[in-house]
């Protein structure tokens, strides 16, 4: 199938397109939405702006869509792009990074069905470590762009997901019952290689805020 991707530039969309590849599918454009929320229940807004450099890295079309992020509106945004990917790239498939968010998953799949397409999750509940070690083992270069939970802080920002960190993940998963896969928003993600890309991305700068167990690394990449 001709599939556009939604795509935010961290682990989630990069693996589920790179799944939805292998599995034989055309990845026709990347759908990037920017929302003005940091607190969207859909999109994930750290490093959002950088899925251009991205999309030149995979050698593939983005659409950009702006969203408010106010909660019904955003989705009727998202419609928009899909419905843009249709027209202007005749896509027959929207492929997701859901892992277990129900929420986003059955919103999605409600306006692909009233565009006609089909609706591709290939993460979905998907194991959490057997997820992080198929990143390490398919040579995902992932960074930790941000963080948002006990105990996590600054120090764990521009980590790589490498044999280590899942250590640690593991660790945190015991004792603190933190999502090993962030999927709670207790960390994003931010790749900056990976086997779709054409080339590694470069961290040219970045600028680090926050307090406590919340902290953001927003990144300039080329």
């Amino acid at each position: 199938m001709r599939c556009a991707v939604l795509f935010s530039g961290g682990k989630d969309s990069c693996y589920s397109a790179y799944l939805a590849k292998k599995q034989g599918h055309e990845l026709v454009c990347l759908i990037s939405v920017f929302s003005e929320n940091p607190e969207s229940y859909m999109f994930h807004t750290p490093s959002i702006k950088r899925t251009k450099q991205q999309a030149e890295a995979i050698e593939i079309p983005l659409i950009i869509q702006k969203t408010k992020g106010e909660k019904e509106k955003e989705l009727k945004d998202l419609e928009e792009a899909i419905k843009k990917a249709k027209e202007k790239y005749n896509v027959s498939c929207v492929v997701t990074g859901a892992l277990h968010s129900e929420y986003q998953k059955s919103r999605i799949q409600k306006i692909c069905d009233k565009l006609g397409l089909k609706c591709l999750n290939p993460l979905w509940h998907k194991g959490e470590f057997e997820y992080l070690e198929e990143l390490i083992e398919n040579k995902f270069e992932i960074i930790i762009t941000g963080i948002a939970a006990y105990p996590l802080d600054k120090k764990w920002l521009g980590r790589k997901i490498n044999k280590k960190f899942l250590e640690d993940v593991r660790e945190l998963h015991k004792k603190y019952k933190i999502h090993p896969a962030g999927e709670g928003g207790e960390f994003e993600t931010f790749v900056l290689n990976c086997p779709l890309f054409s080339r590694e991305l470069k961290i040219i700068d970045k600028k680090i805020s926050g307090e406590g167990n919340s902290w953001q690394m927003d990144i300039e990449v080329k």
